[in-house]
């Protein structure tokens, strides 16, 4: 894939758009695309949309709104930044576009949720500090540097689990989405065993392969892990759910075990008295892709 990203800039009426997202009722996204290139990027669909011929992750339209006049017209509404985008994209740092929503909606009490591959988020803790009770979620699936280097150009695992340390530690609630969980190449219970002490939720997510990258994550697996190739083509090929029900049980009772509460995603946001963090296995793509049409 090219390094060379094409920006563009764009000029929207809102950058609120109304969401069917089970978590929440807004969704917020001040890019068209995203840097990060992830290869198992299920908003690369979006393309259909935005009418960009070029790769997905080469390309980062930077969106202009009017001015949010009344925010506090959004109380007790939920706001997830970054649906089909990276609210912190490297351009961040250029274009502060996250930083202006978080500025306009200073003085509101809206349920706010940042999520995000970039430690550029802890730039913005003056703001997002401002909020009731903010979420701030990180995508881990690996802490094998080099695996993450194959699959994404965000900042690095070690950068991504700071981050999240430091928003805990400033009282920010956190998450860790282990997503996606790549077949015995995502080892789920090493990255609980890192990153639990200063995570609020841990969501859990299979990889779900479909459309353009389906081949080309099958043929990554091929070359790089030839061992897992015949699991692979069990999982994606003949839709066998197996792998996926035994690592559900494994789970449910590594978190029996350590005391952690191993929930449905029907109570995304259950606290556990004890502090602890709570453990959900959560799917929604097929939400995620319908409600983001338009966005």
């Amino acid at each position: 894939m090219s390094e060379e990203i094409k920006t563009g800039f764009v000029k929207v009426k809102s950058v609120l758009t109304k969401s069917d997202l089970p978590i929440a009722g807004y969704s917020v996204n001040p890019y068209i695309g995203c840097t990060h290139a992830c290869r198992y990027c299920y908003a690369c669909f979006m393309k259909r949309f935005t009418g960009h011929a070029e790769p997905w992750g080469t390309f980062l339209d930077v969106k202009y709104w009017d001015k949010i006049k009344n925010p506090r017209k959004y109380d007790g509404q939920t706001m997830i930044v970054g649906s089909v985008t990276d609210a912190y994209n490297p351009q961040e740092e250029q274009f502060c576009r996250t930083r202006e929503f978080l500025e306009e909606m200073q003085g509101s009490n809206i349920n706010l949720i940042v999520t995000t591959k970039s430690d550029l988020v802890v730039r913005d803790l003056d703001l997002i500090k401002t909020f009731p009770s903010p979420l701030v979620s990180w995508s881990i699936n690996t802490l094998d540097e080099k695996f993450k280097e194959d699959m994404d150009k965000a900042v690095s695992v070690q950068r991504r689990i700071a981050a999240m340390k430091k928003c805990h530690d400033e009282g920010i609630r956190t998450t860790c989405f282990i997503s996606p969980i790549f077949p015995e190449i995502t080892d789920v219970f090493a990255i609980i065993d890192k990153i639990k002490d200063f995570c609020d939720y841990i969501w859990l997510e299979n990889l779900n392969l479909r459309g353009n990258f389906k081949a080309d994550i099958l043929n990554y697996i091929a070359e790089k892990y030839p061992d897992r190739k015949s699991l692979y083509q069990q999982i994606y090929t003949k839709n066998d759910v197996t792998y996926w029900e035994i690592l559900n049980r494994q789970v449910e009772e590594y978190a029996t075990k350590n005391g952690l509460m191993y929930i449905t995603d029907k109570e995304p946001f259950l606290r556990d008295p004890n502090g602890k963090p709570v453990i959900i296995n959560y799917f929604y793509h097929s939400q995620i892709k319908q409600s983001a049409k338009r966005q």
